[in-house]
């Protein structure tokens, strides 16, 4: 991984807690909040501009605009939701250009992993433990929060333990 362990070590603390939220929010309403997806942008706000080098800092503004757009034309065209593309927006800077591909794979793998129990939970007793959940009755539609918020904290995660010990832009 391209992404410091210095860098994961300083988002990852502040970034879980919204992921988890976007994660619980999005199965309970099928919905990510507006504030969650500001509060991302925050932390990367600042925590960004004091564990990254400058030019780094600033350029990954540009990995939010390019994941924006695509964003807009996916939910224009149906494929993804406002919130999701959003979410994926604030979160892009955070990701490391060189790891884009390991990125990709994971979000394919914790998709999968995702989808397969939200659908398992709901066919089963678990349910139970929170029977008023929009996404139990959303049909085809899948809370993609899930996914999106579970494979940002596993890759800040990852980072601690296979990031580079020396920054990287």
């Amino acid at each position: 991984m391209s992404l410091s362990v210095f860098a994961a070590a300083w988002f990852l603390p502040f970034v879980l807690p919204i992921c988890v939220y976007i994660c619980y929010t999005d199965m309970k309403g099928m919905r990510i909040p507006n504030h969650a997806v500001v509060a991302l942008f925050v932390v990367y706000l600042i925590v960004g501009a004091i564990v990254l080098p400058l030019d780094a800092y600033l350029w990954r503004y540009l990995h939010l605009v390019v994941v924006l757009v695509a964003g807009i034309a996916l939910n224009a065209g149906g494929a993804m939701g406002a919130g999701d593309a959003k979410f994926a927006a604030a979160a892009a800077p955070f990701i490391h250009l060189a790891d884009l591909r390991f990125l990709m794979a994971l979000f394919a793998a914790n998709l999968l992993a995702a989808f397969v129990s939200h659908r398992l939970a709901k066919r089963t007793p678990l349910r139970q433990l929170a029977p008023d959940w929009h996404s139990w009755e959303a049909g085809s539609r899948f809370p993609m929060g899930l996914a999106l918020g579970g494979t940002l904290a596993i890759y800040l995660g990852l980072g601690l333990f296979y990031g580079q010990s020396t920054p990287t832009p």
